[in-house]
């Protein structure tokens, strides 16, 4: 599954971090299920999923460590800001993610949360597998090595 394209999607929380620690192998679309002060905070672009991560509870698959704010106009009836979120997936896709994590040593990652052109909330995930130290450097030095080169060419040509 392609995500789709950026121009009519509307990212509230990018966790920029992941392609950096993590390996992403796969990338896949789930909703998810939120409670209407959550929704109306996300909409204010105040979320969090730096530390966020995907795993089973039961049969479904649950979003664990999202920092969602508190809506501070929704008085007395507000939602808890790091509660588990149900990821509204087809059970093929969450019985693919629960082996893959279990058998492989796989981990659902949070890539980007954001509003499709539909008003939806939906969340963009990864199947990764955590890079070592010395793949992380690796990265640093090609990433580093291609910005020399584009300034080399911009500047020579």
């Amino acid at each position: 599954m392609a995500p789709k394209p950026a121009s009519d999607r509307r990212v509230v929380a990018d966790n920029r971090a992941a392609r950096y620690h993590y390996e992403i192998t796969d990338t896949l679309e789930a909703g998810l299920a939120l409670t209407g002060t959550e929704v109306k905070s996300l909409r204010k672009g105040k979320a969090t999923i730096g530390e966020a991560y995907a795993g089973p509870s039961g049969t479904d698959l649950m979003l664990f460590n999202a920092y969602i704010p508190e809506y501070v106009e929704a008085n007395r009836f507000n939602h808890e800001t790091k509660r588990p979120r149900r990821l509204l997936l087809h059970r093929k896709q969450i019985n693919k993610l629960i082996g893959a994590t279990q058998r492989e040593g796989f981990t659902v990652v949070p890539l980007k949360i954001y509003f499709n052109e539909r008003g939806r909330a939906k969340i963009e995930l990864g199947l990764g597998r955590g890079k070592k130290l010395h793949d992380k450097r690796e990265a640093s030095k090609e990433r580093d090595w291609q910005r020399d080169r584009a300034r080399i060419m911009r500047d020579k040509g």
